[in-house]
């Protein structure tokens, strides 16, 4: 008695193969392959380079927050004053409350800060910036701040003059060395009411956060020059917190307002920019399923190939069963047909996602400059670039659905011809 083959045998490899690479005049369906695994490849770079640019445009975003934001942000509610009925928010002992405050665990630094927003002018040009007041040993820990591969001028300067960001000196025409004046409507109390306050300062650093929206309107003051500058003396308007896991925030809230004491609030940054990576993951899972229906579409056309390879295929199916070939052996020999056309795509599309993430600074470079340069516009996107960030987990998605839809619908023709009755198909042979 003959012993059985075993399943996915060499023989059914070979069949599967001569069967893809017949032509139509040899009853194959090599057209419809190749438009099935050009479907494929591009269904998978598509997804997988929108995967990439979704995972980098994210860490781009976060990135871009943290390292020229605070990750947590401690001020006080304030009280009204019984007379002129004004809400002081400032904070008195500041010093005392930033150390608590560094005493937490977790927390890398804790910077008094003063802010206030101004008009600064140079050259007869204006601009409103917003002006943060902060000790120069805290600045030279902000990364996005004290970049030298992206900053102009020296930060070891900051106490003797001002640190503006590249769009502010964009905008007014400055480059380190120029003066910049700063025009405060709060200024100094007299019997005829507040005189604005005008002071000059030279620009002794220019950074790029990375941020269109940072960049065009942020200002850095010595911390001592802000409290003057703006009737803070001996006050700070808020505390920036820095924690070592910023992804986990919430879990350090209530310490941090246990440490501030009575009266004190928390921001953290995910208040501020959560509505926005909301937003993103939305668009991210609808993105996802689209791109999804995009690769089972791709895939359904080895469906149509293979429904017409087994039609032409007939009579070959009906030798081989008369022959002694068993049911699962067909299924096999057209399942591999089908499946070898989803790998071959899959591999490709991945080939192809994988360069379009690793190039994608050229490739997008290349468009801008056919397009004119109006791809990408900074001050509606907020970031500078488009990114991308391959990721190990996204490749290993669209592979995982690539093949699992390839797969699948390579069942349905494949059992329809394991379940051919080899004497309708040798009939009119």
């Amino acid at each position: 008695m003959a012993a059985t083959p075993p399943p996915f045998a060499a023989f059914e490899w070979l069949i599967a193969w001569r069967y893809l690479r017949a032509r139509r005049a040899e009853g194959g369906v090599s057209v419809m392959t190749w438009i099935s695994l050009l479907g494929i490849t591009l269904a998978v770079f598509a997804l997988i380079a929108t995967l990439s640019v979704r995972s980098g445009f994210r860490a781009e975003f976060v990135d871009t927050i943290l390292g020229a934001n605070a990750h947590a942000t401690v001020y006080v509610a304030g009280e009204a004053d019984a007379v002129t009925g004004r809400v002081d928010r400032t904070i008195a002992d500041y010093e005392v409350m930033a150390e608590r405050l560094r005493a937490v665990p977790g927390v890398t630094r804790a910077a008094p800060l003063v802010k206030g927003q101004v008009m600064a002018t140079a050259e007869g040009r204006n601009a409103g910036v917003e002006v943060f007041g902060i000790a120069p040993e805290h600045l030279a820990t902000i990364p996005r701040v004290a970049d030298p591969e992206t900053a102009q001028g020296d930060l070891s300067r900051f106490p003797e003059g001002i640190a503006i960001g590249s769009g502010v000196a964009r905008e007014l025409g400055l480059g380190v060395g120029d003066r910049i004046r700063i025009i405060s409507p709060d200024g100094v109390k007299t019997p005829l009411g507040t005189s604005p306050r005008i002071n000059a300062y030279d620009v002794v650093y220019i950074f790029t956060a990375g941020r269109y929206d940072i960049d065009r309107v942020r200002v850095y003051l010595p911390f001592a020059e802000a409290q003057r500058f703006f009737n803070r003396d001996g006050r700070a308007d808020e505390i920036e917190v820095m924690v070592s896991n910023p992804e986990r925030i919430e879990t350090l809230t209530p310490t941090l307002l246990r440490a501030a004491g009575e009266r004190a609030l928390v921001w953290t940054w995910r208040d501020s920019s959560g509505a926005f990576l909301r937003a993103l993951e939305v668009e991210d899972n609808v993105m996802f399923v689209i791109l999804s229906i995009l690769v089972l579409i791709a895939a359904l056309n080895i469906t149509s190939g293979l429904v017409m390879l087994v039609k032409n295929k007939g009579r070959d199916i009906g030798i081989l069963r008369t022959m002694g070939l068993s049911e699962g052996s067909v299924l096999r020999i057209f399942f591999i047909c089908g499946a070898l056309t989803g790998l071959l795509g899959t591999l490709f599309g991945v080939i192809l996602g994988c360069l379009f993430a690793i190039y994608i600074d050229p490739i997008f470079s290349f468009v801008n400059v056919m397009m004119g340069g109006q791809v990408w516009d900074p001050s509606i996107r907020g970031i500078y670039h488009l990114p991308a960030r391959l990721e190990a987990g996204d490749v290993l998605t669209a592979v995982a659905l690539s093949l699992g839809l390839s797969f699948v619908v390579t069942i349905f023709p494949a059992r329809r011809a394991a379940r051919m009755n080899p004497v309708e198909a040798l009939r009119y042979e």
